[in-house]
């Protein structure tokens, strides 16, 4: 049961940036950075103007991943675009070691008050739903609102409600040594062996295992944090409301269609019940698999 669940949990967190969108992505018009904000932590590209929106973006994702959502927006919101260092081609600073989310929302929370920015929305994909997670329960007051894209303050959970830190932690590690030592790559072979009898969940995690790209040492800290963190006892103080946007299918064979409920489980601990949107037609990716219905899940979270 554990294999499975290390399985299902790998190809839930990796995110996927087709190579052709993840081009045109970077050789886009790139937004002026200002000079005001340097962290050894996180990198912020700001455009726009108006109510802010920072954009947190999942395990190996540089913020090149919200851009077409951004492209959109910018017109009558600054958007504040968010890459963890080490993520994508960025340099990899402090994130060099010890931990990743944790010292990744503290700067993000550095960046919200010295950039004076107030009551801001926060949109977090996969890993960097769990970011916002933090900044919304450290902050309080201070986050006007959050989305989670995709998410959930224990990744496991979504696999088996029962599931433990302890028990996860072990194949946690194994990932964690599997990518430090050789790589992404060695990390698919493992879970395609693991996935040979696996059926639909096997074509999963061989259709959705992949990385825009990064330093290993800082996608092994994500994934074994992504894996490992329990948020759950964190969610009474979050103040803002939040929003849980998700990839979903009609068809009642496949997993997603399956995971409204767990979801709904996961954030049973907010103060407020949370706000669910499904966006059918999405799997992990869904700000790229389904732009259109994404970007009106954020325009109503935003209105």
């Amino acid at each position: 049961m554990m294999i499975r669940l290390f399985v299902s949990l790998v190809a839930t967190l990796f995110v996927v940036v087709p190579a052709a969108q993840a081009q045109t992505q970077v050789q886009g018009r790139l937004p002026v950075q200002a000079p005001a904000f340097s962290s050894s932590r996180i990198i912020v590209e700001t455009r726009g103007t108006g109510p802010d929106i920072l954009f947190i973006p999942g395990l190996g994702s540089t913020g090149s991943a919200w851009r077409s959502t951004a492209d959109r927006l910018d017109d009558r919101y600054r958007v504040h675009l968010v890459t963890v260092r080490g993520f994508g081609e960025t340099d990899i600073g402090d994130n060099v070691g010890g931990g990743l989310a944790g010292p990744a929302a503290s700067e993000i929370e550095r960046y919200i008050r010295e950039q004076r920015i107030d009551r801001p929305a926060v949109i977090g994909h996969s890993l960097g739903g769990q970011i916002a997670l933090r900044v919304a329960a450290d902050m309080g007051d201070r986050i006007g609102r959050v989305m989670v894209v995709d998410s959930s303050p224990f990744f496991p959970s979504l696999v088996d409600a029962r599931a433990t830190s302890a028990q996860v932690e072990p194949l946690a590690r194994l990932g964690y040594q599997a990518l430090l030592l050789f790589g992404d790559q060695a990390l698919k072979s493992q879970v395609a062996a693991f996935g040979v009898d696996m059926g639909l969940a096997g074509d999963m995690v061989f259709q959705g295992l992949g990385l825009q790209g990064g330093d290993r040492r800082v996608l092994a800290q994500g994934l074994y944090e992504a894996l490992t963190v329990d948020l759950r006892p964190r969610l009474s103080q979050i103040n803002a409301p939040v929003t849980v946007v998700y990839g979903w299918t009609r068809d009642t064979e496949a997993p997603r269609n399956r995971l409204e409920g767990l979801y709904r489980y996961g954030f049973q601990g907010l103060p407020r019940t949370a706000r669910f949107e499904r966006i059918e037609g999405a799997q992990h990716q869904v700000m790229i698999e389904q732009p259109q219905r994404f970007l009106a899940a954020v325009q109503r979270f935003l209105s």
